[in-house]
C-alpha cells in the first residue's frame, strides 16, 4: 500500500493549508464528535495541526449535512512532529480517549458517521495502528471495534467547525447566546463523553494527554 495521493489533493482541492513540512507526519483519526477529537489531540505538544474533516466515503466534497449519505466519517487530520512523537503512540493516545468498544458511534452520537476508524496512509501506519489494537485489547481484555480501514481521501469540514471548542464567537443555543466554546463544553458534559471513556479505560482513560479528558 503506497502513500495516498489523493490526501494531499482532496486537501489541496478543497482549498485547505499547504502541505506540512517534510519533518512532519499525518494521521486520520475517527473518534465520534470531531470537535472533541480535535480539543483532545490538540493538547500534545507534538502536534502541530489539527483539521476537522469527512473521510471514508464515495462522494466527493462532503458536507455536514451530506457526509453520512456519502459514507464518510467525522475524522481529524492530524500534523504532528514525528521526531517527537510516533505514529503508533498517537494512535495509542487516540483510543484512549475514545469508547473502542462501541461500533454504533460514539457516547450519545450514533450512527456510521460517529463511529471510530483509523484511516492509515500507508503500510508501515496500518501496522503500527494494528499493534497499538492489540495492545488496547491486552489492556481492556475485551474486543476492540475501531477498525483499521484501507486509505482515504480526507475532505475538510466547514470552517466553522475548525476550533468550535474554542471559539469565542457567539452562537445561539436554546439556553439564549453563548460562546462556541461554551457550547461545546455543554455539549461534550451532556453527551458523557469523559465519563464513558473513563469507565471503559478506567486508569489508562486520557493516558498520554497533558491534562485529562475535555
Amino acid at each position: 500500500m503506497k502513500r495516498l495521493l489523493p490526501l494531499f489533493l482532496a486537501t489541496a482541492l478543497a482549498g485547505a493549508a499547504p502541505l506540512v513540512p517534510a519533518q512532519a507526519e499525518t494521521a486520520i483519526l475517527a473518534g465520534g464528535c470531531f470537535w472533541c477529537v480535535e480539543a483532545d489531540l490538540e493538547k500534545l505538544p507534538a502536534v502541530r495541526e489539527v483539521v476537522s474533516g469527512y473521510a471514508g466515503g464515495e462522494t466527493e466534497d462532503p458536507t455536514y449535512k451530506t457526509y453520512e449519505r456519502g459514507g464518510h466519517r467525522e475524522v481529524v487530520k492530524v500534523d504532528f512532529d514525528q521526531s517527537k512523537l510516533s505514529y503508533g503512540d498517537l494512535v495509542g493516545i487516540f483510543l484512549r480517549t475514545i469508547d473502542v468498544t462501541d461500533p454504533g458511534g460514539q457516547f450519545c452520537d450514533r450512527g456510521f458517521g460517529y463511529s471510530s476508524a483509523i484511516y492509515p496512509l500507508d503500510e508501515e501506519q496500518a501496522r503500527q495502528a494494528k499493534a497499538e489494537i492489540e495492545e488496547a485489547q491486552q489492556v481492556l481484555d475485551a474486543k476492540v471495534v475501531t477498525p483499521v480501514e484501507d486509505p482515504a481521501a480526507f475532505w475538510p469540514a466547514e470552517d466553522y467547525h475548525q476550533g468550535f471548542y474554542k471559539s469565542d464567537v457567539r452562537t445561539l443555543t436554546r439556553f439564549g447566546y453563548v460562546t462556541r466554546a461554551e457550547a461545546y463544553e455543554g455539549y461534550r458534559k451532556g453527551c458523557g463523553r469523559d465519563a464513558r471513556v473513563k469507565a471503559v479505560w478506567g486508569g489508562e482513560a486520557f493516558k498520554g494527554l497533558p491534562k485529562a479528558g475535555g
